[in-house]
């Protein structure tokens, strides 16, 4: 028989699988079969939900703008529609710390918004 000479390489290997895996439950972290596949569907999870991660904070931006613009009687749309035409280049991450941290200043932005979306209606 020959001789085999990939003994290190191959505990090398089996070793980081395992490290990978640890904490999955049953046999997903202990069998080297199952924790190989295992290690391939969380790593494709994780790809998926680095991508999922920047809708999520987006909407989530969204959605404290559209809230902020609640007492200010103005929809979303038309306040995003407003800048565009008022030439304002916030973008909605810096429009949401905006209106959590200082109102005063969102609200003034606000009325930019307010007075470009109106003087283009009219125009």
């Amino acid at each position: 028989m020959a001789r085999i000479k990939r003994a290190q390489i191959r505990k090398t290997r089996v070793k980081k699988l395992f490290a990978r895996t640890k904490g999955f439950h049953l046999a997903r972290n202990n069998t080297l079969r199952q924790a190989h596949e295992a290690s391939l569907k969380a790593g494709s999870y994780a790809f998926a939900g680095r991508k999922q991660k920047k809708r999520h904070f987006r909407a989530l931006w969204i959605q404290r703008i559209n809230a902020a613009l609640m007492p200010h009687d103005l929809s979303y749309s038309r306040f995003i529609h407003g800048l565009d035409l008022a030439g304002i280049t916030l973008n909605r991450k810096q429009l949401s710390e905006l209106a959590i941290h200082d109102p005063a200043a969102f609200a003034t932005v606000v009325a930019q918004a307010r007075a470009a979306a109106d003087q283009g209606a009219k125009a």
